[in-house]
């Protein structure tokens, strides 16, 4: 019997690894961002469990995306019909939109978020791979 971590190929787990990486990082400063900003502005800007909870649910949305995503490239890959692959990326590419849109309207919605803390979180990823492709094209 194969275990689920078996089927994740080599690259997949290591730039999902990344992406958890940029991602924390990401979260705590975000955390010190509010944190300051909370010193500056104490009436205004909130510093509590709140927005600890929506960096975590946020970051953990955020990093399963990149892993659903790596996932769906896996297996597009393999596929031998070139239309079945597109489609297997059209449908990942909508339900991973879902799940990040469910996710960002629990942060608004749900008293236990902060929703700004739930939501910054998604833009990490995206953030931290287009700054280190720019970082990459200086180096060369």
């Amino acid at each position: 019997m194969s275990n689920f971590g078996d089927k994740v190929q080599p690259a997949v787990k290591k730039e999902t690894k990344n992406v958890a990486i940029y991602t924390v990082v990401g979260v705590v400063v975000m955390w010190v961002g509010f944190l300051i900003l909370h010193l500056i502005w104490p009436e205004k800007i909130p510093f509590d469990y709140r927005v600890i909870l929506g960096g975590i649910g946020g970051g953990a949305v955020a990093v399963l995306n990149f892993f659903l995503m790596g996932m769906a490239v896996q297996k597009a890959v393999s596929e031998t019909d070139e239309a079945g692959a597109k489609r297997r990326m059209q449908a990942s590419y909508s339900q991973r939109n879902l799940m990040q849109m469910l996710w960002a309207i629990l942060a608004i919605v749900l008293p236990c978020f902060q929703f700004a803390a739930g939501i910054l979180p998604l833009l990490i990823p995206g953030t931290a791979i287009k700054l280190k492709g720019i970082k990459n094209s200086i180096k060369r």
